[in-house]
C-alpha cells in the first residue's frame, strides 16, 4: 500500500474515532454540567455582589470588601491625567470576595449532592424475598446436611 493511501485511512479512523468519542453520553453529561456550572457561577457572583455584600457592608462601617487593596507601590500620572505608570497593587479584597463566592458555591454544592444521595438510598428497595423453590431447596439441602451430619 501507499504511505498516501495509509495517512488517508489513519485520518478518517480518527475522524470515526472522535465522532465515537463526541456522541457518548459521558462527554454529553459533562458539557452539560460546565454550562449548568458556568451559569450557577453567574448567579452566585450576582448574588454576592448585588445581595450578600450590600448586607453585611454596615457591619462593616460601609466599606465594600472588593475595593481593599495593598499599594506597593502608587501609580504615577502625568499632568494631562493619563497613567504613566500603574504602579504596584494588590487587590486582596477582590480576592477575599472570590473566596468567599467559592464557599458559597462549595457548600451549595454539598447540599445538592447531600440531598441526591439521599434520594439514591431511598430508591434502593430492600431486596425481594427468595422465590418459595429456592427456600424450599434450601431448607432440602439443610436437611440432608443435618441428615449426613448424624451418619
Amino acid at each position: 500500500m501507499s504511505a498516501a493511501r495509509l495517512k488517508g485511512d489513519n485520518q478518517m479512523g480518527m475522524i470515526s474515532e472522535f465522532k465515537e468519542f463526541a456522541m457518548k453520553g459521558n462527554l454529553v453529561d459533562m458539557a452539560v454540567g460546565f454550562v449548568m456550572g458556568s451559569a450557577f457561577a453567574t448567579v452566585v457572583k450576582d448574588f454576592i455582589d448585588g445581595v450578600f455584600m450590600p448586607a453585611i457592608q454596615p457591619i462593616m462601617g460601609g466599606l465594600d470588601l472588593s475595593e481593599w487593596q495593598m499599594v506597593l507601590r502608587e501609580p504615577v500620572t502625568g499632568a494631562d491625567g493619563t497613567v504613566i505608570d500603574a504602579g504596584w497593587i494588590i487587590s486582596w479584597g477582590q480576592f477575599l470576595t472570590s473566596l468567599i463566592s467559592f464557599i458559597i458555591v462549595a457548600f451549595v454544592m454539598f447540599l445538592i449532592i447531600k440531598s441526591m444521595n439521599k434520594m439514591k438510598k431511598r430508591e434502593e428497595a430492600a431486596p425481594a424475598a427468595p422465590p418459595a423453590q429456592e427456600v424450599l431447596l434450601a431448607e432440602i439441602r439443610d436437611l440432608l446436611a443435618r441428615q449426613n451430619a448424624k451418619m
